[in-house]
């Protein structure tokens, strides 16, 4: 497509276009998760070594974000999109293909990558859409972006117990291709007048100290038997994400304007977002860790990866149903307020598990009030800061956010294991039942801090976005509505 205006049925196209494309990235991005096991065994490495399948993914999508976050408000967002998928294709290959260890690491970060695009289909949605349906098609895209993990896990754990790893990694491998086709056929050029100059210098800095960050989340063992080299890591991680932000607040075209992020709405956005991601992210990982554990460990379900990942299917069910609702009650009630919410529901999700996890029904309500929570959650995300953003800068705001968000999951998921692993007996493979309960405890403060943060929010009703600023863009949206 062109830097025209998209016709009608061009537009009816390009919606589920961009669905899809943020769908897919999510579910590709996640296949390490049910694959751990499957991973260890076929490649004859130890779970941790196998777990770097996952981590090497969220590590190479949490540093591509910013980068293609600012490529994508530039005018060469369309071939950033189309590349970037081509990235993740070519990762694909490589994970299906029969290379050793190291070669599947590699496809998996390649894979990874493709986690950067969620933030520039909200920049496509919102330059190519009329209003209203920009802001439905935003929230969904946001959610999708979310329940990816859901869709995927059941699916690609039954392919790995009926033909292996490698059959569930081509599934990977294909519905990126026909990602890749989609984009191909219905993504427009960005609208004229546009810098996409990205600073490399910075973005090798921000991309330094995100690593250390996202490696030292993912490493207990290192806490626990190198304290010292730990602490001498975080403190480098700390320095590099300080020289970036200073470089950043210099240069004059920054990965991210880190004086809007200064607005008490974004900046309230984003510490909603990095708390109650690492609670959301938590419960997700308590329910499935717990649903696996065998019976005699004196708790547990003892499922196998396939049925545990239809455990999800509430998780992603009720987070589509509160994605497509949160539109419509946003017209009513204001974002932040929609948040505030949303923690709620998610807290509520932990109570249940801290209180009553005896049968399976137990887990799957909590699950099910997750994904509600979760949903509606990432559906209201963007309308609080989109509000005061503009509309050029809405993939680099939005890739902010969720290099937010991937650190808030990271640090969730270490909180968790290292919770559980200080309440394992040295006699015991699992942790004791009580240890889970502490966690849930730790999850509730989480979503308590997370709202009183949306609450704060929504007493404070954040300034429009600078006029001259929206102006430079209407001519672009008139156009696109016709």
């Amino acid at each position: 497509m062109t830097g025209r205006a998209p016709k009608r049925s061009e537009v009816r196209l390009l919606v589920p276009a961009l669905v899809f494309v943020a769908l897919v990235v999510a579910v590709v991005g996640s296949l390490g998760t049910p694959l751990i096991t499957s991973v260890a065994t076929t490649f004859h490495v130890s779970l941790d070594t196998a777990q770097w399948t996952l981590t090497a993914a969220l590590l190479s999508g949490a540093v591509a974000t910013p980068v293609l976050g600012r490529l994508g408000a530039g005018p060469h967002r369309r071939a950033t999109i189309l590349a970037t998928l081509a990235i993740v294709v070519a990762g694909g290959a490589l994970t299906v293909l029969p290379l050793p260890f190291v070669w599947l690491l590699v496809g998996r970060a390649a894979q990874g990558v493709g986690l950067g695009l969620t933030a520039l289909m909200m920049g496509v949605a919102r330059d190519h859409l009329p209003e209203e349906r920009s802001a439905a098609t935003i929230a969904l895209i946001s959610v999708v972006s979310v329940i990816g993990a859901g869709v995927g896990y059941p699916l690609t754990a039954l392919l790995a117990e009926i033909g292996g790893v490698r059959a569930a990694y081509g599934f990977g491998l294909f519905v990126t291709a026909v990602a890749f086709l989609t984009a191909w056929r219905s993504i427009p050029t960005a609208p004229e007048g546009r810098s996409g100059h990205v600073n490399v210098a910075g973005a090798l800095v921000l991309a330094g100290g995100l690593f250390l960050i996202l490696f030292l989340a993912g490493q207990r063992t290192l806490w626990s038997r190198h304290l010292s080299t730990a602490i001498i890591l975080a403190v480098a991680a700390v320095l590099l994400l300080c020289v970036w932000a200073a470089s950043e607040l210099r240069s004059k075209a920054p990965l991210v304007g880190l004086r809007a992020v200064r607005h008490p709405a974004v900046a309230g956005a984003n510490i909603a977002m990095f708390v109650g991601g690492s609670g959301m992210y938590l419960l997700l990982t308590l329910i499935t860790r717990y649903a696996q554990t065998p019976h005699s460990a004196g708790y547990g379900f003892g499922l196998t990866t396939f049925v545990a990942g239809l455990v999800l299917v509430p998780f992603s069910v009720l987070g589509f149903v509160a994605g497509k609702l949160t539109p419509r009650v946003r017209t009513l009630i204001d974002a932040p307020l929609l948040l505030a919410g949303s923690a709620a529901v998610v807290g509520s999700g932990f109570v249940m598990f801290a209180a009553a996890r005896s049968n399976l029904a137990e887990l799957l309500v909590a699950m099910g009030l997750l994904g509600f929570g979760v949903g509606s959650f990432s559906a209201a995300m963007p309308g609080v800061i989109l509000a005061v953003t503009p509309e050029s800068e809405t993939s680099s705001a939005m890739s902010f956010n969720y290099v937010v968000r991937s650190v808030g999951y990271s640090l969730g998921s270490a909180t968790g294991g290292l919770i559980l692993a200080a309440g394992t007996d040295t006699s015991r493979l699992f942790p004791d039942d009580h240890a889970y309960t502490t966690t849930a405890l730790v999850g509730i403060a989480a979503m308590t801090v997370t709202a009183m943060t949306a609450i704060a929010l929504a007493r404070h009703r954040p300034q429009e976005i600078n006029p001259i600023a929206v102006t430079a863009d209407v001519p672009s949206r008139r156009r696109s509505s016709r």
